[in-house]
C-alpha cells in the first residue's frame, strides 16, 4: 500500500507530500509559494530551505583555469624561465652584496 498524497502549510509556503516515483516509502517534498512551484526536495524541507528555493544566493563567475594554473616545478634539464623583459632568472639582487665575491 502506497502512501497517500497529504499536504500542509510551512509559514507562507505550501508544501505537497506524495509519493517519490519508483520508491515504495520515500515521499517527494514539493514546495509551492502563492500557487508557483519553487522546487521540489526528497526530505521534509524546513522554512530556511523554502527561503533558499524561493531566493538562492547569487553564486560567483568561475575563474578562468589559465589565471588560477599555476606550474609545478620544472623538469631536470629544463631551460631557464625569462622574465617579461628577456632575461632569466638569477635570484634576487641585493644591492649590499660585492660583485663577484668568493664565499666558502
Amino acid at each position: 500500500m502506497r502512501p497517500q498524497r497529504n499536504q500542509y502549510k510551512l509559514g507562507k509556503y505550501d508544501i505537497v507530500a506524495q509519493p517519490a516515483a519508483g520508491s515504495m516509502h520515500m515521499l517527494r517534498y514539493t514546495v509551492l509559494l502563492n500557487g508557483k512551484r519553487l522546487g521540489a526536495l526528497l526530505s521534509a524541507p524546513t522554512e530556511s530551505d523554502c527561503r533558499f528555493l524561493e531566493a538562492p544566493p547569487k553564486v560567483p563567475p568561475l575563474k578562468i583555469f589559465s589565471v588560477t594554473y599555476r606550474p609545478g616545478r620544472p623538469k631536470k634539464g629544463a631551460p631557464p624561465r625569462q622574465n617579461a623583459n628577456g632575461e632569466g632568472e638569477s635570484g634576487p639582487v641585493i644591492p649590499w652584496t660585492i660583485k663577484g665575491q668568493q664565499r666558502y
